[in-house]
């Protein structure tokens, strides 16, 4: 049916190696024995100690939270800005799993605002199921790297007292008029999960301003008393009260990860450039098939494209199957948010039968058509102008059934 003979060989899911500066960091906290962030020599700061201070250095933060994973940072924020139990959460409806599941697992409900076709937060349905939910959070998901406009989205969050929580696990890195995602609200939540901009494996960084809210998260992730041991905290005074009030969980990170990621971090402004040559080559050239429509970006973002997303409005579910099928069989791997059973990391609202079910018809319709796909690092310049020449070549006959 797909009328390219062309093959693309390359695994999306191939990160690139580990730098010997990072193993050989990790292998010093390996024979040191001390993998536990607490377990360190006198006042000698540890490795989730020095990454916390190198972090929030990055990102022009106050405190910064080495913790388990951004889902975990995510939960943690919400438990440390004051979420009592059924309370309502705003939330982007195009996000991943960890995302309601934060906030369910914070003990929340998670209310779903739609988004428009650059794939951000409708800030129209917003204002309206602010007054309608009576909610007083926030959780915007920066969904695979689109910054909604932040500006008004902030004039909305001032005049409604909104808290606003960032997932930034897409946006690390990342600006919107040349500030950093995750520094807009209370908290930005970020992760270093293999797939992200940051390789640990597992792992997530909490961010804020807030002294008191920084304290609580402190203590919620398992610190016990020895929470100035931590590297970008309040001081000890903040905890005095917090400390005795504030139930510990187990969600740290421990050194060994740690060590991994301080040494990448010095090259992630690197990669967000290298990220973008290849977002941008595969971009001009859907953007060069009618048919395929792609979201618009603003003048004012500065994004991180580490995958990219298009859709072909009005495809059937039967041929969004047959088009994910045929781009499989010439090497491509490509995701559609459009199915209503999960499969692998994607998955839709309607598969999450935890949350009470809602209407997001405008929303469901953007989905059906929305193809996703990773553009890892290990592509070269000519993987990535390969791969875009497949998705157009394939996208053809399918494009001519939807006019």
């Amino acid at each position: 049916m797909a009328m390219t003979t062309k093959i693309f060989t390359r695994p999306f899911t191939q990160q690139e190696p580990i730098s010997d500066d990072a193993i050989n960091a990790a292998t010093e906290v390996l024979k040191s024995g001390r993998l536990h962030r607490y377990n360190s020599i006198s006042n000698e700061l540890s490795e989730a100690s020095l990454l916390e201070q190198e972090y929030a250095s990055f990102q022009g933060s106050r405190f910064c939270l080495a913790c388990a994973s951004g889902g975990y940072a995510m939960s943690v924020a919400l438990k440390a800005a004051g979420l009592i139990a059924d309370e309502k959460v705003l939330t982007n409806m195009y996000t991943l799993a960890p995302v309601p599941g934060s906030i369910s697992n914070a003990g929340g409900e998670p209310i779903f605002i739609e988004i428009n076709e650059n794939l951000v937060l409708d800030l129209d349905d917003l204002s309206k199921k602010v007054v309608s939910s009576k909610a007083r959070f926030l959780l915007i998901s920066h969904m695979r790297g689109h910054l909604v406009d932040m500006d008004k989205l902030m004039q909305i969050v001032k005049e409604n007292n909104l808290i606003l929580i960032e997932d930034c696990a897409h946006t690390m890195g990342a600006k919107w008029n040349d500030e950093r995602s995750g520094n807009f609200g209370l908290a930005g939540c970020f992760s270093t999960q293999t797939y992200k901009h940051l390789n640990s494996g597992e792992g997530g960084l909490l961010t804020s301003d807030d002294p008191e809210f920084m304290a609580r998260a402190i203590i919620l992730s398992g610190s016990y008393m020895l929470y100035e041991r931590h590297g970008a905290a309040p001081n000890k005074e903040v905890f005095a009260d917090i400390r005795l009030e504030t139930p510990n969980y187990s969600g740290r990170m421990d050194n060994l990860r740690a060590a991994i990621l301080r040494p990448q971090l010095k090259s992630l402004d690197k990669n967000i450039k290298r990220w973008n040559e290849r977002y941008q080559l595969v971009e001009k050239k859907l953007k060069e098939v009618k048919g395929i429509k792609l979201p618009k970006r603003a003048a004012e973002e500065s994004y991180v494209g580490s995958s990219i997303q298009f859709r072909i409005p009005g495809i059937s579910p039967s041929d969004a199957a047959k088009f994910l099928e045929i781009n499989k069989e010439h090497g491509v791997e490509i995701k559609w948010f459009g199915s209503d059973d999960p499969n692998g990391f994607t998955s839709n609202h309607k598969s999450w039968k935890y949350v009470k079910q809602q209407r997001l018809e405008y929303s469901d319709k953007i989905l059906s058509g929305l193809f996703d796909l990773r553009l890892p690092l290990t592509f070269s310049l000519d993987d990535c102008s390969l791969l875009a020449d497949i998705i157009s070549e394939c996208a053809q006959s399918f494009i001519s059934k939807t006019n």
